[in-house]
């Protein structure tokens, strides 16, 4: 999450389908057959928040290590590269850096024209300045839980083909540094007459809430989205979290850039709730504090939510007037 400056200790902030994995009816959730592994989601947080890294900084050999991982993993689950490789160089930037974009074709002749932007960012804010016996910021929530999450989300799309419309997975560089990855990505797809629905960004899920709802949404008031979800998922997935608000948190992440563009309903999705982590841009960020089996349902709890996003007949989510 971008940098915030709070005065609070620590609070900063093609294939056949498989018509076994997705079952569909309008009237009532859908049952999702898929389950999402335990084991990849600690193997691919693990990865992306070890010491080999670095800490991620936008820019530096670290990140570069996490855009090859990123890479790799689109090509193991035939996600193909949006552009003409899955490096989008950033436009806004002193030093070569990528967000890495993959695409996934929808199934519906018609709603594929339609993007659905599943998202999260990939950079951290690297090493210490100072001398100290750790020095890595691994990012472990911050935003690695939430890249495994897209990536994991990814997975399940290309394994079910279930998105009627085309989805476009992102993982932004830079947005440490201003939301650089996203302001630079939107200005291409803006140009390009991207026709886009709605995006989700995922921000610092590694932890869970003690709260009556899984998740908070950021700009809740701004569109239905949050009802929409809850309506898809059949629980309370998410709900309303006034220090969302009150920080303004909307406007602090990679959503934000989407928004001003394109003005559809964008939100980030996140569990951080001010109280359940002290580890907000500090070394201690790591995987150890990373709550697995917590993410690993988080992804789960999401994917009815996500399926019916990319297969409704008509754009649900709308902004609130």
């Amino acid at each position: 999450m971008k940098k915030m400056y709070f005065l609070l200790p620590f609070v900063f902030l093609a294939c056949k389908s498989n018509p076994s994995a997705v079952s569909e009816n309008t009237s009532k959730p859908i049952e999702i057959t898929y389950k999402v592994s335990e084991t990849e989601v600690s193997d691919f947080l693990k990865y992306l928040s070890s010491d080999e890294l670095e800490g991620r900084e936008t820019g530096t050999k670290g990140i570069d290590k996490a855009a090859v991982f990123l890479e790799d993993f689109f090509k193991k689950n035939n996600i193909k590269p949006y552009f003409t490789t899955y490096r989008d160089t950033l436009t806004n930037f002193d030093k070569p850096a990528y967000n890495i974009v993959g695409v996934l074709e929808g199934t519906d002749p018609k709603l594929k024209k339609e993007f659905v932007v599943l998202s999260a960012h990939y950079d951290h804010i690297g090493l210490e300045s100072k001398q100290q016996a750790d020095m890595i910021n691994n990012g472990a929530n911050d935003d690695a839980s939430g890249v495994t999450a897209v990536a994991q989300m990814a997975k399940y799309f290309s394994k079910t083909k279930s998105n009627k419309r085309s989805i476009l997975f992102v993982f932004f560089a830079g947005e440490e540094k201003g939301l650089l990855g996203s302001k630079s990505l939107v200005q291409k797809l803006k140009k390009q007459n991207f026709n886009l629905y709605t995006q989700l960004n995922i921000e610092m899920i590694g932890v869970p809430m003690k709260r009556d709802y899984l998740a908070y949404i950021t700009g809740f008031d701004k569109s239905n989205m949050a009802e929409k979800i809850n309506e898809y998922t059949g629980k309370k997935t998410i709900g309303f979290l006034p220090k969302e608000a009150e920080y303004k948190l909307f406007y602090r992440s990679d959503n934000y850039s989407f928004y001003d563009v394109f003005k559809k309903p964008c939100q980030s999705i996140s569990t951080f709730d001010f109280e359940n982590f002290e580890f907000y841009h500090h070394v201690s960020d790591e995987f150890k504090v990373m709550d697995i089996p917590h993410m690993t349902s988080f992804i789960q709890e999401f994917l009815p939510a996500v399926t019916r996003i990319a297969t409704t007949p008509t754009e649900e989510i709308t902004m609130n007037k």
